[in-house]
């Protein structure tokens, strides 16, 4: 983010760095909800007089959401040099503005807060969907004759620029059953860019076909405002149906029919059993009546079962059933 620095040793540690770009309006660096920016104010020269007893300072800018609200602005890590004369606080400010960079034209729209330990800037409620600006300047108070100069990192959150679940929404997890699909439902990008793309009709729109195999987490990407935003989504993938693979039909009352754990929720589904020949030797609508073996041998049979939901076809679940007496 910053120009190629060139650096001299100065006095008492100081160290001479090349301007930093967003010491003016017209280059503040964007500032996104959740997105730790660093910088260092060392060498700046924008305008002083927002907060008292402050020059050297950084511009950026952020835009709030489609609600407005708080919007919290932390000041961390602050790390100056010893230098002899300069102070060790650094400053926040929120500002109105009209997109100009007219330095008359910008107002207070919050209190000025400093410190020199990590703090938090809270503002009022701000406007939706509007643009504002924040400055970061270096104090000189106390006695001291130089401004801070320091390294540290910005982070914004808060009701009133939080994109994710307000303003842009991956949409709802759900859950489908093996070999189903779902249409996933992203809101409020610009672009979209999903991930993995595998198991997905298209991976760069908002309501691609989704068909995994196995339990999946789609990521989506887009930008706003400058900013890159991501959301996330789980497509769970359940057997809707578990077939076991064994039954004794030998009278005892325990295990003597072929019980399907959950088929009952399917009551317009079909059963079909076949012996190793291919021979169809059960079938069932509704299966309301557990297959009993009709008296067939011991030996494995093999199933294919059509859920046939009102929802939409899905894959059918096929595979193998012992009888054992």
């Amino acid at each position: 983010m910053w120009r190629s620095l060139c650096f001299v040793p100065l006095f008492s540690g100081l160290v001479l760095f090349a301007q930093p770009p967003n010491d003016d309006c017209s280059d503040a660096l964007t500032l996104c909800a959740d997105q730790p920016l660093v910088g260092n104010n060392t060498g700046a020269t924008g305008a002083p007089g927002f907060c008292p007893g402050t020059s050297s300072v950084l511009w950026y800018t952020f835009t709030t959401n489609s609600l407005g609200g708080a919007v919290n602005i932390s000041l961390s890590t602050i790390n100056c040099p010893s230098v002899a004369g300069m102070d060790n606080e650094l400053s926040l400010i929120v500002l109105n503005g009209d997109g100009s960079c007219q330095l008359g034209q910008f107002t207070a729209a919050s209190t000025c807060e400093q410190d020199s330990l990590d703090f938090t800037l809270t503002t009022p409620s701000l406007m939706p969907n509007t643009t504002y600006w924040l400055l970061v300047g270096g104090v000189a108070n106390n006695g001291a004759s130089i401004p801070a100069q320091c390294d540290f990192s910005l982070t914004m959150n808060g009701p009133g620029v939080d994109i994710v679940d307000v303003d842009f929404d991956a949409g709802p997890s759900v859950e489908i059953g093996n070999g189903e699909f779902t249409q996933l439902e992203a809101i409020g990008g610009t672009t979209y860019l999903w991930t993995p793309n595998s198991g997905l009709s298209g991976d760069n729109i908002a309501d691609p076909i989704a068909s995994p195999s196995e339990t999946t987490t789609y990521t989506v990407t887009t930008e706003i405002n400058d900013c890159i935003y991501s959301d996330q989504l789980i497509v769970e993938v359940i057997r809707r149906i578990d077939p076991p693979n064994t039954f004794t039909p030998n009278g005892d009352s325990y295990n003597d029919t072929w019980r399907i754990f959950g088929i009952e929720d399917y009551p317009s589904c079909e059963v079909l059993i076949y012996n190793r020949w291919g021979q169809r030797v059960f079938r069932s609508v509704g299966y309301r009546e557990p297959w009993d073996g009709d008296r067939l041998p011991m030996a494995t049979y093999y199933y294919h079962i059509e859920l046939n939901q009102l929802e939409g076809r899905s894959a059918p679940y096929t595979g193998s059933v012992t009888i054992v007496r």
